[in-house]
């Protein structure tokens, strides 16, 4: 364990099986639906490209793309409540059915910002997959299709989960020490 590392809170093991199943889930609901993954970076790359490469079998059609969001900024720990947009995807969304994939949905700010953002670029349904779904912190009324863990409220790390860059390499993910945040 990393030594600014409080606790374990989903070991690396627990992560794949969950993932892994939640693949199966895809697999099966969207066999038939050409299927646009659409990961929001930085933080969902690593869960990502697991769940991509656990959607078996693979839909015929399923695109992967991501597009840059972040309501948070350099070392604060809170969401500010604003949400900033970055990239735009390559892939047209007109009739596609999106799955965005998000490492952690907070308030939930973000991850509603961005469904009705892909809405309005013509998506067919969007639905969210999210890793961790931390509900006491929700703000606005969001619904998570498919969703890996509960996340208690507190500030997590690893598995694609930073604090200011530092910690996303992290196989599992864990509590960060205040002491390095505060």
């Amino acid at each position: 364990m990393h030594p600014n590392v409080l606790k374990v809170l989903v070991p690396q093991h627990t992560i794949a099986a969950r993932v892994a199943e939640l693949g199966r889930e895809i697999a099966q609901d969207y066999a038939v639906r050409q299927p646009l993954l659409v990961g929001t970076l930085s933080g969902a790359f690593i869960f990502m490209a697991d769940l991509a490469r656990c959607i078996d079998p693979v839909p015929d059609g399923l695109a992967v793309d991501f597009l840059r969001a972040s309501s948070y900024g350099g070392t604060a720990t809170v969401t500010s409540g604003e949400v900033k947009l970055g990239m735009q995807l390559k892939t047209p969304l007109n009739g596609r059915h999106v799955l965005l994939v998000e490492d952690i949905v907070d308030t939930g700010t973000t991850a509603k910002r961005l469904v009705e953002e892909l809405r309005g670029q013509g998506a067919a349904s969007v639905e969210v997959v999210a890793l961790l779904n931390k509900s006491p912190r929700r703000t606005v009324d969001m619904d998570l299709r498919y969703c890996g863990f509960e996340c208690p409220d507190e500030f997590v790390i690893g598995y694609g989960l930073d604090y200011n860059e530092m910690y996303r390499s992290l196989p599992y993910v864990g509590v960060l020490k205040p002491e390095c945040y505060q």
